[in-house]
């Protein structure tokens, strides 16, 4: 891994990096060498989930349709409390999906996901991945935000998740990395915690697509020694594709 390549991945890490005095150079991290060149442990299966099957009517819909439904939803309460609703960010066909749990007060003004202390997080482990935000589709179970950055109500979420669905069978990515218990949970039809989810390649939808859970960035500015477990978390979905950093 080369120094241009290293750099985010310390950046994210919240690793100092060391500059070298003279042709001998000071000394390296070694710590922060032996986090970036951790591999992960296995890339073990479990079964995978068959996903709820989306509102007929909504499985139905294009990509264009599909962001005019969601801005005109009022299939629960929390469209009367959103200022916008927030469909997603991102490329149509890209590889990369991520997915967190629901929009907040930043996202919910300007109407684009993850644009908070949290996105600015997110951008980072993206970067730390070799890859560039503008490449990847950023998404949310929820389309609304919860008043007072509520965690999602049952109902919410099954109300929502059908748009999610539909984003992923138009958007066919080659893999989803889902931020957070939240979203992994409602993803997955689940009530697994976290902490078994993670380190492990689950399955979603009937074309088995590879899909890695890790903390969400709002998780990580509250607990960044977390980092270092989500970054191997990371390298968990690098290495599914057959990269390498």
């Amino acid at each position: 891994m080369s120094t241009r390549e290293i750099g985010p991945v310390l950046d994210f890490l919240g690793i100092t990096r060391w500059r070298e005095q003279g042709k001998g150079g000071g000394r390296k991290d070694e710590s922060s060498q032996s986090a970036v060149s951790a591999a992960p442990d296995a890339l073990r299966k479990v079964p995978r989930s068959s996903g709820s099957a989306p509102d007929g009517s909504i499985a139905d819909l294009d990509w264009d349709h599909l962001t005019e439904r969601v801005a005109g939803c009022e299939q629960c309460p929390l469209c009367r409390s959103r200022t916008r609703t927030v469909f997603g960010s991102g490329p149509k066909r890209a590889d990369w999906l991520f997915v967190g749990e629901a929009p907040g007060a930043d996202e919910d003004r300007q109407g684009l996901p993850f644009v908070g202390r949290a996105g600015q997080l997110l951008t980072s482990m993206i970067e730390a991945m070799g890859l560039e935000r503008d490449s990847v589709f950023i998404a949310n179970v929820l389309k609304c935000r919860p008043p007072g950055n509520r965690d999602p109500a049952p109902d919410e979420i099954q109300s929502c998740l059908p748009y999610l669905e539909r984003q992923i069978s138009l958007l066919r990515p080659k893999i989803v990395v889902v931020l957070g218990r939240i979203a992994a949970q409602s993803l997955l039809a689940t009530e697994t915690p976290i902490s078994r989810l993670r380190g492990q390649v689950q399955r979603f939808g009937q074309e088995g697509i590879p899909l890695v859970v890790t903390y969400h960035p709002a998780y990580l500015l509250r607990n960044p020694i977390a980092k270092r477990e989500s970054w191997r978390d990371l390298r968990l979905a690098l290495a599914t594709l057959g990269n390498r950093t």
